[in-house]
């Protein structure tokens, strides 16, 4: 074990916040601050101070499991390798690559993420992978695409929301979800700018708004339609700017001046005063930011209404200038990395489009294939979820837990039951894992080193400061024992750097280009990461022959790229390759093939399901600050349990009281997908049509058994954030 403490970041959200990890004499770590790294000045949540918790012996799996009899027993690794490779060999000879399925997660390392998607593409060549980042942000991502070209969760470090003159933060609570990140908007206000929150709840981060803005759930695009609408009418809109980086106005414009005040109250429940008010604190002189998180994003018009958000920084110039723009909060530790090199259904490393023929040609390449030999996009998440049991007959599953985090939960419990092999790769015993027919036990954050890629864009290092125990084994020796074992001898190697520079050549010329970033400029100065996009100087290209191939990298490999910084234009110094990369994009131009922004017209509609006779109440899910996703790790700390302890439904006094129930009584919340029990929390912080619960837990309180999956027509993202409901007592509370 290492003397010295080791300095790394939190293995939970997406802020990724710097620690670092000390040895304790009598074994283990515990985390001391590391007030260096400036996204959290040494700040830590609950979650982040006990992470070492779970590393813990008593808590973690130590060895693989395998069913027998109806049981999971102790198992060798050889065995268990040999019993998954000879499932998944009979399954594809039987029916074919497309019967297996590969589901990955957001916490997995930029390292093993980009393993998982070669694996099923060259190993399996399979198409059915996707990952639980697509219930995340790919709404954000995909309206980012379609306005900017480009889609990184911030265009902006953190550090910038402070200098701006107003933000309005739509459906995020971060004083729960991230609390590190809430000093930037109590900065932002010390410094005399303004903070509006839209959220259906007055949750802790409402507390410290300047307005606070209370829409029904589901009316998000509405509300900043309305918006628009009042920003024509006041002629507040920034001409020049719309002028001279922008296409596409006039049909936004039209688009959002069918929706006027009156109209949008009538909506959205939020007074036209307010309306009023909004437009003149965003409008004041100066800069300006909206920042979307899961509230929009998480709807069955999640794209359309982050577009909605986008037009209305478009409109009013703040995108694209110092300060100013729009950005999304993503959520989980590695959502963005993740999806960047190769988990999700339709994208490969660099994040380049499976099905652009220049950008299979690279990649295979890269991966010593014949590009032909490659599969096309498969199944988004929740699509392959469903088709287990039936198209999809065996799965491999890493770093998820979707028996409590998929919606339509219950559903989703039983087609993972009638799978014909499960094999899952976790740290703990999860849910999930209990299901399956073996479960390998896999190192984690403390134990590896590997990369993941902060909600800025922010490309940081995690390094190793513990021995894993003996049993244990890396996901990256997994995939490269199951490759053999599969015929596959070489291309998956075990050691994360090796996999890293594989990565930075696959992602050449990319988007989300790596390239210029290596393990030893990332472990560098105050290792505070680097920010992709980052070409690469040949120099910086240690493999050989890609430091041969490095001066051709001058240009888009892909063809769609725009300009060779991934179409961000030359910013924060006007260089391709910065010591910081590129915190700041499209500054100078955006990532479209013409450098301008896209207005894309967009109107309301619907939530895919209203509240009726049946059904009268409207229910919308999210989190506790001392949970974090499914609870599959946090659910085991003690600390964490004994401050949120279990599930709960929140509603207003009034509902409460037609109800006839009082405090800590057990409530039963039914949709047409299912029902889940747990204790009333009255409080008059939430609207008096909508309930609330948090979706960490399992069992009879188990949120999302009730949540819808209808999709977004674009991003796919099911509509957790919205249902209709009905609640009653549950039987036995007097």
């Amino acid at each position: 074990m290492p003397t010295a403490s080791t300095p790394t970041h939190c293995p939970y959200c997406a802020l990724q916040c710097g620690m670092a990890l000390s040895p304790l004499p009598t074994g283990g770590v515990e985390v001391v601050e590391r007030p260096d790294f400036p996204v959290n000045r040494g700040a830590l949540c609950g979650k982040g101070r006990s992470a070492p918790a779970v590393l813990s012996s008593g808590v973690r799996l130590t060895t693989p499991l395998v069913r027998s009899g109806g049981s999971l027993v102790p198992a060798g690794w050889e065995e268990a390798l040999d019993l998954i490779a000879g499932e998944f060999a009979r399954v594809r000879a039987a029916h074919g690559a497309d019967a297996l399925g590969v589901f990955g997660g957001g916490g997995l390392t930029n390292e093993k993420a980009y393993a998982l998607g070669k694996f099923a593409r060259v190993v399996l060549g399979t198409s059915q992978i996707d990952y639980n980042g697509r219930f995340c942000m790919s709404s954000a991502a995909a309206a980012g695409i379609k306005a900017f070209g480009l889609d990184r969760g911030l265009p902006f470090p953190m550090e910038d929301i402070p200098r701006t003159g107003c933000v309005i933060l739509v459906g995020s609570n971060p004083a729960e979800s991230m609390p590190p990140a809430l000093r930037f908007f109590d900065e932002l206000r010390e410094n005399g700018g303004t903070l509006i929150v839209v959220d259906p709840r007055r949750t802790r981060t409402a507390e410290h708004a300047d307005l606070h803005l209370a829409p029904r759930p589901g009316t998000d695009l509405a509300l900043a339609l309305g918006l628009l609408h009042l920003i024509v009418a006041e002629g507040r809109i920034d001409e020049e700017y719309v002028r001279e980086r922008t296409t596409g106005w006039e049909d936004a414009r039209a688009a959002a001046m069918a929706h006027w005040p009156e109209y949008v109250e009538r909506i959205t429940g939020v007074s036209v005063p307010q309306l009023r008010q909004a437009v003149r604190l965003f409008c004041e002189p100066g800069a300006a930011m909206v920042l979307t998180a899961r509230g929009p994003e998480q709807q069955s018009k999640g794209t359309d209404t982050v577009g909605a958000w986008i037009n209305l920084c478009l409109a009013t110039g703040r995108a694209g200038r110092p300060f100013s723009g729009y950005g999304c909060l993503t959520g989980q530790g590695n959502g963005q990395g993740g999806r960047e090199h190769g988990q999700k259904a339709d994208q490969l490393p660099g994040y380049r489009k499976l099905d652009d023929p220049a950008a299979r040609r690279h990649v295979a390449e890269v991966w010593g294939v014949d590009p032909d030999s490659l599969p096309g996009p498969g199944r988004s998440a929740y699509e392959l979820l469903d088709a287990l049991g039936s198209d999809v007959r065996s799965l491999l599953l890493m770093g998820s837990n979707p028996v409590v985090s998929a919606p339509r939960a219950a559903h989703v419990e039983e087609r993972i039951r009638s799978l014909d092999f499960l094999a899952v790769c976790d740290v703990v015993l999860s849910e999930t894992a209990a299901l399956a027919d073996v479960v390998l036990p896999v190192t984690q954050w403390a134990e590896e080193t590997g990369t993941t890629t902060s909600l800025e864009g922010r490309v940081l290092l995690r390094r190793r400061a513990l021995t894993a125990p003996d049993g244990v084994r890396s996901d990256l020796e997994v995939l490269h024992g199951l490759a053999a074992r599969l015929g596959v001898e070489k291309g998956f190697p075990t050691d994360p750097e090796e996999v890293f520079e594989e990565l930075r050549r696959a992602s050449a010329g990319g988007i989300a280009d790596y390239s210029g970033i290596s393990y030893r400029r990332l472990a560098e100065g105050a290792g505070e990461g680097v920010f992709w996009p980052c070409p690469a100087d040949p120099a910086d290209l240690e493999d050989p022959k890609a430091a041969e191939a490095g001066s051709e990298l001058t240009e888009p490999v892909d063809g769609g790229a725009g300009p060779r910084d991934g179409g961000a234009g030359r910013q924060d110094g006007g260089a391709g390759r910065q010591e910081r990369g590129t915190p700041r994009l499209f500054l100078d131009r955006f990532a479209t093939e013409d450098g301008r922004a896209r207005f894309v017209p967009v109107s309301h509609r619907p939530a895919a399901e209203e509240p009726d006779e049946d059904y009268p109440v409207l229910l919308t899910t999210g989190r506790v600050v001392a949970q974090y996703q499914s609870g599959a790790q946090t659910r085991r700390v003690d600390e964490l349990n004994a401050a949120a302890p279990g599930p709960f439904v929140e509603l207003h006094p009034r509902l409460a009281a037609r109800l006839g129930a009082a405090e800590g009584d057990a409530l039963a919340v039914v949709s047409r997908r299912g029902r889940a029990v747990a204790p009333a929390r009255i409080t008059p912080g939430i609207r008096p049509d909508t309930v609330f619960m948090p979706f960490h837990w399992p069992g009879e309180g188990r949120a999302n058994s009730l949540t819808n999956p209808a999709l977004d027509p674009t991003s796919r993202m099911p509509e957790f954030k919205v249902c209709a409901v009905r609640v009653e007592k549950a039987a036995g509370t007097p």
